[in-house]
């Protein structure tokens, strides 16, 4: 197995939840079978998640923001986990992607109008999404709640494969079933997936 350079980043604010726990299985299984791991807590992150002026002036990226680049630049796989609240990422990851997500670092338009170039191409992405809900039931219920991390980020800056994992229901899970999903993301987590 190629061992891989994995930065983990833990989009859900408070580390220590069932989220934090899956985040902290796979991170075990991967530094286990030797990868080379960084991790991230965003709610251990000092930044500004609002864009004061949209994107007509770019704020200068807090010391925390400018090191979750370098991690992700640095990285072959990087590995997001957050919960669904009301069908999307928490806004504190929204705004994290909103603030760092710019012209330079993971994309630039053409000039002429017509596509643009992906600066983060050669890196895979697993994104692990908590949930009080089945997954099936809220996709049936709610559409596909994945497509703005999937498509509208990681994908527009090249990373491929981008792999989802919807977790859940986590409300009232049995010790057993908890378990079960730490193996498996153990198991991930060793494999470099």
């Amino acid at each position: 197995m190629t061992k891989k350079k994995i930065f983990i980043l833990l989009g859900h604010p408070d580390k220590e939840t069932k989220c934090g726990c899956l985040a902290d299985s796979y991170e075990r299984g991967a530094k286990e079978a030797g990868h080379e791991v960084r991790r991230t807590n965003i709610g251990d992150l000092k930044f500004d998640p609002i864009l004061h002026k949209g994107y007509k002036v770019i704020q200068a990226l807090e010391p925390d923001l400018a090191m979750v680049q370098e991690n992700i630049k640095w990285c072959d796989h990087f590995v997001i986990f957050y919960p669904s609240w009301w069908s999307t990422m928490p806004a504190l990851l929204k705004g994290m992607f909103d603030r760092m997500w710019l012209p330079g670092f993971a994309f630039n338009f053409n000039k002429n109008g017509r596509g643009w170039n992906k600066h983060l191409k050669g890196r895979s992405a697993l994104v692990v999404v908590s949930s009080d809900s089945h997954p099936l039931i809220a996709r049936i219920l709610m559409g596909d709640s994945t497509n703005e991390i999937k498509r509208g980020i990681l994908k527009f800056a090249g990373f491929a494969p981008v792999r989802i994992l919807k977790v859940g229901p986590l409300k009232n899970i049995s010790q057993k079933k908890k378990e079960k999903w730490e193996r498996k993301l153990l198991e991930l987590g060793e494999k470099g997936a």
